[in-house]
C-alpha cells in the first residue's frame, strides 16, 4: 500500500487560487502626484485627506530606500500598480458578492468562520473591501466595525482624523510614506467603556491582481476597561512578478482595556511585505500580538508596542518560516516609557531549502520606567546544512530599576530524533514535520482553533519542499 503523506491530506493550491482580472478601474503603474490624486478622487477623500497624501508623496520621494535589511532591489515602484478596484461594491450581504470573490472567500473557508466563531468580518479583495459585517447582538453593545473609508464619512470623521497615522507616521521610513500617500481599504474598530466583545472580529486581506500593491489600513480603538480579540489574515496567489504589501496597523489601547491581534500571512512567494504595526498602551492595558508569517519573498515586519502609562503591558508571540527564495526579517518592537510595565517577546524562527530567518527585537527603557522587566525569548530552527538564521537583539536602558532578560538559540534538527521516529515506523518527512510542529506548538496554542490548524497545515506542506 502507497505511504500516504501530507501533500495528499492537504491541497496548497487553495492559496493559489487566480480569478480572470475584471475590475472595473485599475490605475496605470507607478507613482506620480497625479496618481495619488486620482485615488483620492475616486475615493472622494474630504480635503484634509487630500492633502495628507499628497504631503505623504513628497516624503515618500525625499527618503532613501531601507538597506540595512534583506534586498528589496527587485521591487521597482515604477511596475506596481497601486490601486485596482474590483468590479463590484461593499455589501454587508454575503450573496450579493460576485460569485468568483465569494467563491475565493469561500474555499479560504471565511464565510465559515464567520457563521461558526467570529463576532464580525471584514473580507478585502485587492484594494477594496467587498464585505463587512458585525453581528447584531455585538453592534447592539455599541461596537463599531465598519470599513474604515465609511468611517471616514460618517460620525465618526472627527475621531478617524485625530488617530489616523498619528501613530505610524509617513516620515517614520519610506515605505509608511508611501503608505500615506496610497493607503486604500481596511477596517475601522471602536470598543466603548467596560464592554468585552466576547468572540473575535476578523479581517482578511485578499490580493489577485498581479503586478498590484495593497495598502490597506487598520484603526483599532479599544476603550477603558474595554477587550476585544481581532484576527488579521492574508494570502495571495503566486506569480512570476512582484507583488507589494504596504498595510498599517494602528491600535490604541486605553486605561485598563486589553487587545489581542491575532495575525497569519500566508502571502505568495513574489510578495514584498513591507508591514507596520503599532500599539500604544495605557494605565495598566494589554496588548498579546500572536503572529505567524509564512510567506512572501522579502518580510520586513517588527510590530512595536508602547508602554505609556504605569502598570501597561506587552507579549508577543510569533512564528517565522523561510524556505527557498525567502528572506524574512521579522521581530518585534517594545519601548517601556512608565513605571512598572512589563513586556515579554517569544519568538520561533524555522529555515530550510536556503530561506534566512533573521529575527530582530529593539527593547527601550526610558529613565521615567522604573521598576519595569522584560524578557526576550527566540528560538532558531535550521533544517539543513544551506539555510540561515540570525538574532539581531538590540537593547537601550536608561535606568538602573529594570529588570531585563535576553536569551537566544539557534540548532538544527536533530538526526537522533528523527531517526527515533523513523525506527518507529514513521516517514522521514513526516518525522521531520512533526519535530517542527512541536517546535512551533506554543504558537498554535495561542491562536484561535481555524488558525492553528492552518499554520500545522502550512507547516506539514512546507515540509514537502517544493509545494507553495
Amino acid at each position: 500500500m502507497e505511504e500516504k503523506t501530507y501533500v495528499d491530506d492537504i491541497d496548497r493550491s487553495v492559496y493559489d487560487i487566480k480569478n480572470d482580472e475584471k475590475d472595473s478601474f485599475r490605475l496605470q503603474e507607478g507613482l506620480t502626484p497625479e496618481i495619488v490624486e486620482r485615488i483620492s478622487k475616486e475615493k472622494g477623500d474630504p480635503t484634509w485627506m487630500q492633502e495628507f497624501r499628497l504631503q505623504s508623496l513628497q516624503t515618500y520621494n525625499q527618503m532613501e530606500m531601507p538597506n540595512w535589511g534583506p534586498s528589496i532591489e527587485g521591487l521597482d515602484m515604477e511596475h506596481i500598480v497601486t490601486y485596482v478596484r474590483p468590479n463590484t461594491r461593499m455589501t454587508a450581504k454575503w450573496s450579493e458578492v460576485p460569485t468568483d470573490i465569494k467563491d475565493t472567500f469561500e474555499r479560504l473557508g471565511i464565510p465559515e468562520a464567520e457563521r461558526t466563531s467570529l463576532a464580525g468580518v471584514g473580507a478585502q479583495y485587492d484594494s477594496e473591501l467587498v464585505y463587512h459585517n458585525v453581528r447584531k447582538e455585538v453592534a447592539e453593545q455599541g461596537v463599531i466595525y465598519t470599513d474604515l473609508e465609511s468611517a471616514l464619512h460618517g460620525e465618526y470623521a472627527a475621531m478617524i482624523q485625530k488617530h489616523f497615522m498619528k501613530l505610524v507616521t509617513p516620515k517614520d521610513h519610506k515605505f509608511a510614506a508611501l503608505h500615506g500617500a496610497v493607503w486604500s481599504g481596511g477596517s475601522f474598530v471602536y470598543v466603548p467603556p467596560k464592554v468585552s466583545v466576547t468572540i473575535p472580529l476578523q479581517s482578511y486581506f485578499r490580493l489577485n491582481a498581479p503586478g498590484a500593491g495593497q495598502f490597506e489600513h487598520t484603526l483599532i480603538i479599544v476603550d477603558e476597561g474595554a477587550e476585544l480579540h481581532f484576527i488579521e489574515g492574508c494570502s495571495a496567489p503566486k506569480y512570476n512578478v512582484a507583488n507589494l504589501h504596504a498595510g498599517c496597523v494602528e491600535l490604541y489601547v486605553k486605561k485598563n482595556a486589553k487587545l489581542r491581534y491575532s495575525t497569519i500571512e500566508n502571502w505568495s512567494k513574489n510578495m514584498y511585505n513591507l508591514n507596520t504595526k503599532r500599539a500604544v498602551v495605557e494605565e495598566g492595558g494589554t496588548i498579546e500580538w500572536v503572529s505567524g508569517s509564512f510567506g512572501s519573498h522579502v518580510s520586513y515586519l517588527y510590530p512595536m508596542s508602547i508602554l505609556k502609562g504605569k502598570g501597561a503591558r506587552a507579549e508577543f508571540t510569533g512564528i517565522t518560516f523561510a524556505g527557498k527564495g525567502q528572506n524574512l526579517d521579522t521581530g518585534a518592537k517594545v519601548v517601556h516609557s512608565a513605571p512598572d510595565t512589563s513586556s515579554f517577546i517569544n519568538t520561533k524562527s524555522i529555515s530550510k531549502d536556503g530561506g534566512i530567518s533573521t529575527f530582530r527585537s529593539s527593547v527601550t527603557v526610558t529613565k521615567n520606567a522604573t521598576n519595569s522587566k522584560s524578557a526576550v525569548s527566540c528560538q532558531s530552527l535550521m533544517l539543513d546544512d544551506i539555510s540561515r538564521s540570525d538574532t539581531i537583539p538590540a537593547m537601550d536602558i536608561r535606568t538602573k530599576d529594570a529588570n531585563i532578560g535576553h536569551e537566544a538559540k539557534i540548532g538544527r534538527i536533530s538526526d537522533e530524533a528523527i531517526f527515533y521516529l523513523m525506527s518507529r515506523g514513521i516517514s522521514e518527512e513526516d518525522a521531520k514535520a512533526m519535530i517542527v510542529s512541536g517546535f512551533a506548538d506554543n504558537v498554535s496554542k495561542e491562536l484561535p482553533l481555524e488558525y492553528a490548524v492552518e499554520m500545522n497545515n502550512l507547516i506539514q506542506l512546507e515540509m514537502k519542499g517544493s509545494i507553495g
